[in-house]
């Protein structure tokens, strides 16, 4: 498998979390009713703006992805907070399941950002 290859799975899985947790919210939503699940935002938000600021290298890509998902198990212990303060319609074992299931799959796409390894991306036919 090529780096091009690798750095393509990986933003590939990247990419999808984000889009998995962005549909998770909108159609189930993962706190409650209302704007309460925007928390979880701050992940990809989070993950974004150290993507940018490493230009999508690989090694800043594990970096962003690393600290995507520590702002989501972050935003979990808030929503923690937020179901045992308040009546709210959800339960703390789904917040903390889902909240590890997200931080899992950014840890993975981090991981997968690993392998991609420092050889540079070459274009074909070059």
């Amino acid at each position: 498998m090529t780096p091009t290859t690798r750095y393509a799975l990986a933003l590939a899985v990247s990419v999808g979390t984000v889009l998995f947790l962005v549909l998770g919210i909108g159609a189930l939503g993962i706190v409650g009713d209302g704007d309460r699940d925007a928390i979880y935002l701050a992940g990809p938000a989070v993950g974004l703006l150290v993507a940018v600021l490493t230009r999508f290298r690989p090694r800043g890509m594990v970096l962003a992805l690393g600290a995507a998902a520590v702002t989501t198990v972050v935003a979990g212990a808030v929503a923690v907070g937020m179901v045992a303060t308040d009546e709210v319609a959800a339960s703390i074992a789904d917040v903390v399941m889902l909240t590890g299931m997200y931080a899992g799959l950014f840890a993975v796409g981090a991981w997968l950002f690993s392998r991609v390894g420092s050889a540079p991306v070459r274009a074909s036919g070059a």
